[in-house]
């Protein structure tokens, strides 16, 4: 146990016959009671600095390791974020190339059945030019027949009757 500055105050020294002065003694003793005292002080101060150092050193380690974990956890989540971002990107895509698809059979479909209703068309404007060139051909023949000659007074005579009547 080291000594105290009350240990040195209390220190007592045995007398002989030609020792040391003891005014000086004790004058020295005083001075080592005040230097000593003076270091222990100091020492307390260092003790309590190096305590309050260690305690913000404490403190900056856990601020250090909370800001890896931090950095880690957003390191993962911006991978995870990306992660998400590339396979919702490649979802819309495949959703868009369906729908690209569908439209494009939807369209095909329907060029095809136009297709087929201008034909259709088609063979009934033939039907009908076939028809009406038919209808157009019976009408001329029926009018080139010698028998409009002699309809012809008659009906100028119903004329009259009608007219008079």
């Amino acid at each position: 146990m080291p000594l105290s500055p009350l240990d040195i105050h209390n220190k007592e020294f045995g007398r002989r016959l030609r020792g040391y002065d003891e005014d000086e003694v004790n004058e020295f003793l005083d001075q080592v009671i005040k230097d000593y005292e003076s270091l222990i002080r100091e020492n307390k101060e260092m003790q309590n600095q190096v305590l309050g150092l260690q305690e913000r050193l404490n403190h900056f380690t856990n601020i250090e390791e909370t800001l890896s974990k931090t950095i880690i956890v957003a390191q993962e989540a911006a991978d995870e974020v990306r992660s998400n971002a590339k396979k919702e990107a490649q979802l819309i895509i495949k959703e868009s190339e369906k729908n690209a698809d569908r439209i494009i059979n939807d369209s095909l479909a329907k060029s095809r059945k136009v297709s087929l209703e201008v034909e259709e068309l088609k063979k009934q404007a033939s039907v009908y030019r076939a028809r009406f060139r038919t209808l157009v051909e019976a009408q001329l023949e029926l009018l080139s027949v010698d028998g409009w000659d002699t309809l012809e007074p008659h009906s100028r005579q119903s004329e009259h009757e009608l007219t008079r009547g």
